[in-house]
């Protein structure tokens, strides 16, 4: 019991910061794309809040929402192992 409490208090560290990474490497990517929009258009006015607009966007948005799958695929994979190694 104490060795599955050990992997998943060990497991969490690590998902946290696969988390974390991916987070911002996803926001950077977002902001280098709305970045690279703005110079592509030519558009005028409030450069910064223009971004600002559309990384408040991509905050509410669903890619953002997955990358909490970090978390979740990897505890489903454990418990389905479990489940199958008990059942046979």
């Amino acid at each position: 019991m104490f060795a599955l409490i050990r992997l998943g208090i060990v497991a969490f560290i690590v998902l946290t910061i696969l988390y974390v990474v991916i987070s911002v490497w996803s926001r950077r990517t977002r902001r280098g794309k709305l970045e690279a929009e703005w110079d592509e258009e030519g558009m005028t006015g409030d450069r910064d809040l223009w971004i600002e607009e559309g990384l408040r966007d991509y905050d509410e948005s669903l890619r953002r929402k997955l990358i909490l799958g970090v978390y979740v695929i990897p505890i489903l994979c454990v418990i389905a192992i479990i489940y199958v190694i008990n059942i046979q």
